[in-house]
């Protein structure tokens, strides 16, 4: 009887094990919940006529809103000149003008990320090592603004507006193949 009721104990514990897994939220702070809302303030930025005012109510403030980084020429000079077949002539006039005006000019790289992973499946199965399934979903934004004399001269955005990934991996013989992992790759190197 107490065997029994042991069982029916671990089975009532472990049966809806999926809460155990691991799971990992890995996002920024940020002005935005979203990549779309990301996008729609990058897309209020006109060059020539944006000012350095406009991005402070933009929420494009690096010492308000954290995680912008500030660019000097040099940084953009890096990211625009990669390697010696691309030259000045290939670049954008707002680039162009960015590098030319030297210390006169500056930018703002934001990266914005959420990514949310977790695993699904059998707790048992993933826990011994046998069968594991990692499911990833979130988004991430990339923008660049080059301001020169308070006015933006350029802008440029990128990212991923969805990320989703399966991620399944088994291992038949489960703990097992680990060890047998180890004691081989130290045989055989």
């Amino acid at each position: 009887m107490t065997l029994r009721l042991c069982g029916a104990l671990v089975l009532c514990l472990f049966g809806g094990c999926t809460s155990l897994l691991p799971r990992s939220d890995e996002s920024t702070v940020s002005a935005w919940k979203s990549y779309e809302q990301a996008q729609d303030t990058f897309d209020q930025i006109e060059p020539g006529w944006t000012t350095a005012y406009d991005l402070k109510a933009l929420s494009l403030d690096p010492e308000n809103n954290p995680n912008i980084a500030i660019l000097n020429y040099s940084d953009v000079l890096r990211r625009f000149l990669v390697n010696p077949s691309v030259t000045l002539a290939d670049l954008d006039d707002g680039v162009r003008e960015c590098i030319s005006a030297k210390i006169d000019c500056h930018g703002f790289e934001v990266t914005q990320k959420s990514v949310k992973k977790h695993r699904n499946g059998s707790f048992w199965l993933d826990f011994l090592g046998f069968k594991k399934e990692t499911h990833t979903a979130g988004w991430l934004f990339n923008g660049l603004i080059l301001v020169k004399d308070g006015v933006v001269i350029y802008k440029l955005t990128g990212g991923q507006p969805a990320i989703l990934q399966q991620e399944n991996s088994s291992t038949p013989l489960g703990p097992v193949q680990a060890v047998g992992d180890k004691i081989f790759g130290t045989i055989f190197p």
